[in-house]
């Protein structure tokens, strides 16, 4: 098999980060070197003790001097000041790209650091669990999973970063940027927020009513709990990056609740049938596409 990358580094050892180093040691050629790095000495350690990166290094410089592929997963409001670091050393040609929710501000934060005679691709795998951290990781995460890229024009390094994406098991797809965050902001972000919300909500009742609530959890309200618990940091910065697509989003999710509202008031059983079997209709449409899961 054909090595697209020879020396490939990960920024960021939470579950992303280290899902990838899984993937490319179970997946791709075992001559291919990666070389790991995290701000937090913890997650190093113990990325060194599951020996998925060939070298675990203390400092981000050495991390990135030899790559021909870089990957920045790493939350989306730190791009910024890590692409400030690593531009002075990156080898000549070398390709970068991220893994973060949200585009636009990514691009806006990166892409001015980045030299000219180096690539920035953005990308962002559409495959998570609530859970976080290192040891969270596993080589499976990514199969039959999309895996965009966002550009508009395909070009030699796009390509190659599309094979790469393949052989994790992702399906790849090429979309522009601000299709992706308005994308996300309806499939992902907004959800997310629903989830905190309610979660928070049932946080406030009073003692006894939510004891209650965390002993009788419906499956409804724990799956809201599960993604209520993913990352705090993270989701924090992609709200605050994504937060026009995301408003847009939140006002058409209001105008339908209100409308909701007023069909439950009215006891309009006939609207809220239709709007039910609408919804209802979605999820086999996911589940049809193999991403139920």
């Amino acid at each position: 098999m054909t090595i697209i990358f020879n020396k490939i580094s990960v920024i960021g050892l939470g579950l992303i980060g280290t899902s990838i180093l899984h993937a490319i040691k179970a997946k791709e050629d075992k001559k291919i070197i990666t070389y790991a790095y995290d701000i937090n000495p913890e997650h190093r350690s113990i990325v060194s003790e599951m020996k998925i990166a060939t070298y675990v290094c203390e400092d981000i410089k050495e991390a990135i001097k030899a790559s021909d592929l870089i990957i920045l997963a790493i939350p989306v409001g730190a791009m910024k000041s890590v692409a400030d670091l690593i531009s002075p050393h990156l080898k000549p040609e070398a390709l970068v790209t991220d893994t973060g929710s949200t585009k636009l501000s990514v691009i806006r934060d990166v892409k001015s650091s980045i030299p000219n005679n180096n690539y920035f691709i953005p990308s962002h795998p559409l495959a998570g669990t609530e859970y976080s951290g290192p040891k969270s990781g596993f080589s499976t995460l990514f199969e039959n999973r999309y895996w965009l890229i966002i550009c508009d024009i395909e070009t030699k390094q796009t390509k190659e970063l599309s094979k790469f994406f393949n052989r994790l098991g992702s399906i790849v797809e090429i979309v522009n940027v601000d299709y992706h965050d308005r994308i996300l902001a309806i499939t992902s972000h907004l959800p997310h927020l629903i989830a905190y919300t309610i979660v928070g909500t049932a946080s406030d009742l009073e003692a006894d009513l939510k004891n209650d609530v965390i002993k009788y959890s419906a499956s409804g309200f724990r799956d809201f709990t599960r993604i209520a618990s993913s990352d705090p940091i993270m989701w924090r910065d992609i709200f605050l990056s994504n937060s026009e697509a995301v408003l847009e989003m939140l006002q058409r999710f209001n105008e339908d609740l209100s409308d909701l509202q007023r069909a439950i008031r009215k006891k309009d059983g006939k609207k809220l049938y239709s709007f039910f079997s609408r919804t209802k209709s979605i999820r086999e449409k996911i589940i049809d596409a193999g991403q139920s899961e």
